[in-house]
């Protein structure tokens, strides 16, 4: 079992075994080699899920189609990082097998066991859209990836990769999303084909044993509707049509069957998330959240969190992650720590990357499987996630109740009780408060919400400051008051009901 709104760190496992092995002089260590006190300091944090990236062998050919990426290559110039040394994308899979350079196939069932052990959770990567580009040499089933004819390749080359078998030019279709160019170190799967779909559910039931969930990648690009927008053009005329059910239908069907523990979360977008949670995914990607807390105020965050129940308990709520840009240099220090008390504080998954919570104000792209973090980390941020992470391990935050709250004016002319986002966690004779000014002005309000003060002074210990706020008891009549707090100002309050 898992507890209600857990934790998941996402690491970047070739970057952090690079590191660990310098740091421990061990050059060999392998994933099982990793020290037990690396894993409980993870633990220390509270963390439940500790998300592997990058664990899977992949292909020789994506690896020289990076090297010559114009991006990598210009990232790598930016940061000083050294261009033979980008590797391949942990999203172009070739064997659902530990990299050897990480250890023995064995090893992953052996860091499950320990992490277990330990009460963690080991989830790993599945890309359901594409493999890696050298699956085209692949001769079992081409008809299981997406092809197309030479008119369609002279129409749009960009989207087809060329090879000859038997004197015959093959156009293989890139692994694409509709919506952005094709990722050209990957093919694209044939989800009409009952023989790519059975391939690709035997890939997935291996994860079965070897770890306790799988971060599924961009889920909806494989649902039969999306599938056909995107590739019936060229599907119909390999003479396959849409199937009758969903491939996640069938796959989650049939891991639950044989694993009922194993968790499942969706990346997934474009309103698709509450879908992909009906089909049985335990949790899904929520990207409003992030785009609201990112763009917007206040007032479009509280509309988010009014969703319904069921839909915010399994919604994985995150500012940070490998796709995006880093949230203290998107946002600045202010909001970015702002951000991540609302988002560490509201019902569902939360998902924390490992550079986060280092302070790292750069996004390092996967290929770079080697780099000196030492110089970027901010010890200020560092602190702080510590200290909030210890925070809200707090059984209140997990089985408590949680209501959002409502903030009036203090003042009548003031307006500024706008700017507040706040709720309680309530469990047993615990009551958690959360408030943040998530605006750029100097904010008061009064939250409504019920404190009984015994005496004529209320002492309130706040968790982020780690001191005592007192207030007259006749104040706290009507709520509590809160006066001229800075931008992006917040508190955690522990009351006792």
């Amino acid at each position: 079992m898992i507890r209600t709104n857990p934790h998941l760190i996402e690491i970047n496992t070739r970057l952090w075994l690079k590191e660990l092995r310098e740091k421990y002089s061990s050059p060999e260590m392998t994933i099982s080699a990793i020290p037990d006190e690396e894993w409980l300091n993870i633990k220390h944090l509270g963390f439940d899920i500790v998300w592997l990236v990058g664990v899977w062998q992949c292909g020789k050919m994506s690896e020289e189609i990076a090297k010559k990426d114009i991006g990598l290559n210009q990232e790598a110039e930016k940061l000083g990082y050294d261009r033979e040394k980008i590797s391949t994308s942990p999203y172009s899979i070739l064997e659902y097998k530990l990299d050897p350079s990480l250890g023995f196939d064995w090893e992953l069932k052996a860091l499950k066991d320990k992490l277990n052990s330990m009460g963690m959770k080991l989830f790993l990567d599945f890309v359901s859209n594409h493999m890696a580009i050298d699956k085209a040499y692949d001769d079992d089933c081409l008809d299981c990836m997406v092809l197309g004819n030479e008119e369609d390749y002279n129409r749009n080359p960009s989207l087809f990769y060329v090879r000859e078998k038997d004197g015959k030019k093959l156009y293989i279709a890139y692994g694409k999303d509709p919506n952005f160019p094709p990722w050209y170190d990957t093919v694209q799967i044939n989800y009409f084909n009952p023989k790519a779909r059975e391939d690709m559910k035997n890939n997935f039931m291996k994860l079965l044993d070897v770890c306790d969930g799988a971060r599924c990648d961009m889920v909806m690009l494989s649902l039969n509707d999306v599938h056909e927008s995107t590739w019936g053009w060229l599907i119909s005329k390999q003479g396959f049509s849409k199937p009758q059910t969903e491939f996640w239908h069938e796959v989650i069907s049939e891991a639950k069957t044989l694993r009922p523990d194993f968790i499942l979360l969706a990346e997934v977008y474009w309103g698709l998330e509450w879908k992909l949670q009906q089909m049985g995914f335990d949790y899904t990607y929520d990207k409003v959240i992030y785009d609201r807390l990112k763009n917007m105020g206040a007032d479009e965050v509280r509309g988010h969190l009014r969703a319904e129940r069921l839909y915010q308990k399994r919604s994985a709520r995150f500012i940070d992650n490998h796709d995006e840009m880093p949230s203290i240099s998107l946002m600045g220090k202010n909001k970015a720590m702002a951000a991540a008390v609302i988002m560490s504080t509201i019902r569902g998954l939360r998902f924390y990357n490992d550079m986060q919570i280092k302070g790292i104000p750069v996004r390092i792209p996967l290929q770079f499987t080697q780099f000196n973090l030492e110089g970027l980390k901010n010890v200020e941020i560092e602190k702080f996630y510590e200290r909030l992470l210890l925070i809200v391990d707090h059984p209140a935050f997990h089985g408590g109740e949680w209501n959002l709250g409502e903030t009036v004016p203090l003042d009548k002319e003031d307006k500024t009780y706008r700017n507040f986002i706040a709720f309680t966690w309530i469990q047993r004779r615990t009551m958690k408060i959360v408030v943040v000014n998530y605006s750029q002005e100097t904010s008061s309000c009064l939250l409504k919400v019920n404190l009984k003060a015994k005496g004529e002074t209320a002492v309130i210990f706040e968790e982020i400051s780690d001191r005592f706020f007192s207030f007259k008891a006749e104040n706290l009549s009507d709520g509590l008051p809160l006066e001229k707090v800075p931008p992006y100002g917040f508190f955690i309050f522990d009351c006792e009901l």
